[in-house]
């Protein structure tokens, strides 16, 4: 009797590509479950994480009109600063799993373990299943990856969109097919419908490298990167051809922009505001926290992505990525490495070599908003140029200069490892002293590796002991700044991975004091109880200026709070006398006035800080907890 022989699907589902060795499924295996403990384990503590976007999924689980526009509270008044594309998955998970920290961070880790199953598969098809888990190591233990991955904002889904769209170009650059340039474009759309114009950062690379690489003729490959470009258009205009053909009475106000237009939030806050500095609505908001408190990093310049506010999150294996890139491209171009894939794998350096430079660049220069988790942007590149630069000197560490070149970039990243380290030098101090000595021991067996190996197959080897060494030394401290951001609830917008870190120069605060500084504080049960009596008579049951107050009273309520101006009150919307006629109808019961958000709105007159006054000077207060409670039914 002969045995049934398992489906080909099933047995490639449980044994991976003829090939591959044993170890390669099991491997990944452990690597996705890796990944999802880091960004699954303890999710619910963190509470409503980033209160604004909470409170817009809470809104999208009660209307479906707040979750298609990305309404901030479920009346539809005003829309998030952002397109509602991460939205739309928070807002279904609310929908079926309830309103709890749980169901609004689980799309994000479940992304962000997407993401590494990506970009596995992306360097595995030209590079093989070990430099492949590799990129996929570096990638889930990268500090700022832990930390969004594990977050509400909506950098986790564009991660998503825009590794499967450098998926579909590696696909595409194998045999020209039309259809993946087109899914890269549609990838690259979607993005865009998460954070707008961020999302084109790799448009560029992408671009490039399918016009120099490809398997076709100039003309045909002209044609299929237009394609491309209309699908992205497709894939992004779609809703925001919508949203310009509503008549504004029929859908929210756009948050983030003056005049009410989701292509000036698209072109001015979300776009080259960004990188000019003149983000309009949010600019005041910007400069105020920037000259207060240092907000985000050092400011412009070359040096961002590796100052202390930034540093810790990305910057572990950013200098060792630049150089393997370059490194790669020149021995890819010289056919050393692996002269039967030399195509493909300057191909792969140039597509992720130019996501790198792109995006490190305006990262670095742009002189509006920044915030050190924006450099989550870059995590894909870096990994995926770790695992294909390692595996390209590996494969040369019989010759001189290969070994020596591989030596010196893991001494080089457990030097600065180190650096990294000791900018929070009471986290694990012992931590340092064993990276450096790792490293340079690694270093050093890895240059005696090659000696050996050029002294023929009788010498016993070094490499594994070299290998095992290096990885240990290069990922010992992202591991371990994944390992606390996992350990240590964040909330509010303002977030950073790792351990706190001392007062920075001229006594200004660092990263984390800012986030403790601007955390969503849950509001007292005395003020919670006055604002849900006789709540279902109004509208909103209560309005204060920025949102963030009124989404924690959102969030405790279960009630629309109305965000006067929006996410930092700079938003022209609601006017004073629109306002008032929304007082004298009863839609409005309550005021809260926040000095903190009226003085972050900014010191001119605008639309937030006039409503502020009217009700100052003409209603009653309560005063509970701290908090002045307006009832503007009297």
């Amino acid at each position: 009797m002969s045995t049934a022989r398992p489906l080909p699907t099933a047995r490639r589902l449980l044994r991976g590509r003829d090939g591959d060795p044993i170890w390669a499924r099991p491997a990944l295996a452990l690597l996705l479950v890796v990944a999802a403990l880091l960004y699954g384990w303890g999710l619910g503590a963190s509470g409503w994480a980033n209160a604004f976007y909470s409170a817009a999924a809470q809104a999208g689980s009660l209307s479906w009109k707040a979750w298609f526009f990305g309404s901030f509270d479920p009346a539809g008044f005003i829309t998030v600063d952002k397109p509602p594309g991460a939205l739309w998955l928070t807002g279904l998970s609310v929908r079926l799993f309830g309103l709890n920290p749980w169901s609004i961070l689980l799309p994000q880790a479940l992304e962000g373990v997407a993401t590494v199953a990506l970009l596995f598969a992306t360097v595995r098809r030209w590079f093989g299943p070990g430099p492949a888990l590799l990129s996929g190591a570096v990638l889930a233990t990268t500090p700022v990856a832990t930390l969004m991955f594990r977050y509400n904002n909506p950098d986790a889904l564009l991660m998503l969109a825009l590794v499967a769209g450098a998926y579909a170009i590696v696909r595409a650059l194998e045999d020209a097919r039309t259809g993946w340039v087109v899914l890269a474009g549609a990838c690259v759309g979607f993005g865009f419908l998460t954070k707008m114009l961020q999302a084109l950062l790799v448009l560029p690379a992408f671009a490039l490298t399918y016009l120099v690489f490809a398997p076709a003729p100039a003309g045909r490959r002209v044609r299929q990167v237009l394609l491309g470009g209309a699908a992205l258009i497709a894939s992004a205009g779609w809703w925001v051809a919508i949203v310009e053909l509503t008549p504004a009475r029929h859908r929210p106000y756009i948050g983030g922009s003056t005049d009410n237009d989701v292509l000036q939030l698209t072109l001015g806050y979300n776009g080259l505001g960004r990188i000019t500095g003149n983000e309009i609505a949010g600019n005041e908001f910007a400069g105020i926290a920037g000259r207060r408190f240092g907000l985000g990093s050092d400011g412009p310049g070359w040096g961002r992505m590796f100052d202390a506010a930034t540093g810790g999150q990305i910057a572990w294996l950013l200098p060792a990525a630049a150089l393997l890139a370059l490194a790669g491209l020149a021995l890819a171009a010289r056919g050393a490495a692996a002269p039967e894939r030399a195509g493909r794998w300057r191909a792969a350096y140039a597509l992720w070599g130019g996501w790198l430079v792109v995006t490190a660049v305006v990262l670095s220069l742009m002189h509006g908003i920044f915030h050190p988790y924006y450099t989550l942007a870059l995590a894909p590149a870096v990994a995926a140029l770790a695992g294909m630069g390692a595996h390209t000197l590996w494969r040369l560490r019989s010759d001189r200069a290969g070994a020596s070149l591989l030596a010196a970039v893991v001494a080089a990243t457990a030097v600065w490892s180190c650096v990294l380290l000791g900018r929070s030098a009471a986290f694990q101090p012992w931590l340092r002293v064993a990276v450096a000595a790792t490293g340079l021991l690694a270093a050093a067996a890895l240059v005696l590796s090659g000696r050996r190996a050029r002294r023929g197959p009788a010498v016993p080897s070094l490499a594994p002991f070299a290998g095992a060494a290096a990885l240990v030394a290069v990922l010992a401290g992202p591991v371990a700044y994944s390992l606390q951001t996992v350990a240590a609830p964040r909330s509010g917008p303002l977030v950073s991975a790792g351990p706190a870190l001392p007062t920075t120069r001229a006594g200004r605060p660092d990263g984390m004091d800012l986030a403790r500084l601007f955390a969503d504080r849950a509001p007292d049960p005395r003020v919670r109880e006055l604002l849900t009596r006789d709540a279902a008579a109004c509208t909103w049951v209560v309005a204060t200026v920025g949102s963030r107050g009124a989404a924690t009273y959102q969030l405790a309520t279960g009630r629309p709070a109305m965000a006067v101006g929006g996410f930092s009150g700079t938003d022209p919307a609601p006017t004073l006398a629109q306002f008032q006629r929304d007082v004298a109808a009863k839609r409005i019961h309550y005021f809260v006035d926040d000095p903190f958000a009226r003085a972050f709105a900014g010191t001119r007159m605008r639309d937030s800080a006039r409503i502020a006054d009217w009700v100052r000077r003409d209603y009653p207060a309560t005063t509970i907890d701290g908090v002045t409670i307006y009832d503007l039914s009297k």
